[in-house]
């Protein structure tokens, strides 16, 4: 009769609040559910400590060691447990008739527009009071007026799935005016209409951006024309080991790599994209910055990877994504400065969680006023990327002429984009 529906998951507090929170999934397994999971998770703005990866290709058992990140807001475990819960396939229908799950309808996206008046961090401000709403952001428009105030457009769904109620629409505008208070003008949402363009639309970078961006191979040098702090530069760099030997029916890789946020998602990301199954892996607890993961794979035929290109190019996707599954660049726009972010989408079309979150942090941080925001999809013959686009604002405080100034944002970005 499969198991109860409430032990699929199970959270677990630790005794101490330094004491990470055990994330337990027992259900049917589903291709890319490991992907699935780690995406939630970093969208609550958790850190997998440690986890347990497992299954026989009909059932899996997964189990998470998470604490939350420094710059995550105040995290809702209820509401983490109903999104986890949703990406589980069905007990009684999928494991014990063999039915594989409908695919579900992608959610319904909606127009936010926010007036409000312009100034240092509010856009942050906003960006965080979405995540608490748990409010996903496809894409931002910002645009200043001269009157010194802003339109905001955000394209968001809703992780909880209520928008087609009037009473969850009202209760998010209410919410988002009362939270800024006399900074916000006025809040309106509606249905995401063609007159606004599709809320995925794509860019055209200009091709020097483009190429710095995308078509450099960075296995092996350094990060664009702004490099890290000294003490990231020098950190080591990914090493896998792969191994055929050890079981009859896996392959396995052993890797070394630096921690990081999303190190899971991403690992399990390019598992998922590749049509990789993780039948078992283990990710340890990070030691003075470094983590050692055990992976053993299968093919979708359920046989181990003996070709040795399909490992190489397995192993050379894995080696980029740990050392930059993120790419951070400054660029002159005419007179004005722009950062760029970019992260690879899932081939399902879905973007990094809390890049924008992270970003607007940092900014707001530092002092550094954004002018405009948007982001765009770029497609390279590779793959598919999201693109955040930041123009940034002249201060005295950052003179973006200088060339210090441009390598410390674009260091403190990075550093909050990975948790460093």
């Amino acid at each position: 009769m499969g198991i109860p529906w409430d032990d699929v998951v199970v959270i677990q507090h630790g005794k101490d609040d330094n004491d990470p929170t055990v994330v337990t999934v027992n259900c049917p397994d589903k291709a890319g559910l490991g992907c699935d999971l780690c995406r939630i998770t970093l969208e609550f703005g958790l850190h997998i400590t440690r986890a347990d990866i497992s299954t026989d290709g009909r059932w899996c058992y997964n189990i998470f060691w998470v604490i939350p990140n420094r710059t995550s807001v105040e995290v809702d475990w209820e509401r983490l447990k109903n999104r986890l819960l949703s990406v589980c396939p069905s007990c009684l229908f999928s494991y014990h008739l063999n039915l594989q799950p409908a695919t579900p309808s992608p959610p319904l996206v909606y127009l936010l527009k926010v007036w409000c008046v312009d100034q240092k961090g509010l856009l942050h401000d906003i960006t965080e009071i979405l995540c608490n709403l748990q409010l996903l952001i496809q894409k931002v428009k910002v645009m200043p007026t001269p009157d010194g105030r802003a339109l905001d457009l955000f394209f968001i769904t809703d992780g909880m799935e209520l928008f087609h109620t009037k009473q969850r629409r009202d209760y998010v505008c209410g919410y988002l005016i009362d939270a800024l208070g006399e900074s916000c003008i006025s809040s309106e949402l509606q249905l995401a209409g063609p007159e606004y363009g599709h809320p995925q639309g794509f860019s055209s970078l200009p091709p020097p951006f483009a190429e710095e961006l995308f078509t450099s191979e960075l296995l092996g040098k350094k990060v664009s024309m702004h490099p890290l702090s000294q003490d990231m530069t020098t950190l080591k760099k990914p090493t896998i080991v792969v191994d055929d030997s050890l079981s009859p029916s896996h392959t396995l890789l052993q890797i070394q790599c630096v921690d990081q946020k999303g190190l899971c998602y991403d690992i399990m990301r390019i598992s998922k994209d590749s049509d990789i199954q993780v039948a078992y892996g283990r990710f340890s607890s990070s030691v003075k910055g470094f983590r050692t993961i055990d992976l053993f794979l299968q093919q979708s035929d359920g046989k181990k990877i003996t070709d040795r290109e399909t490992q190489k190019t397995l192993c050379s996707s894995l080696k980029e994504e740990m050392l930059h599954p993120l790419r951070v660049i400054i660029v002159n726009r005419g007179p004005d400065t722009e950062l760029l972010v970019a992260n690879p989408v899932e081939l399902c079309g879905r973007g990094r969680p809390r890049v924008f979150y992270d970003v607007t942090l940092a900014l707001k941080g530092m002092g550094v006023f954004i002018f405009s925001a948007e982001v765009v999809r770029h497609s390279t013959q590779e793959r598919q990327w999201e693109v955040y686009r930041f123009l940034l604002d002249e201060s005295r405080d950052f003179p973006l002429t200088s060339s210090k100034a441009r390598s410390q944002i674009v260091d403190k970005v990075r550093r909050t984009l990975m948790g460093w």
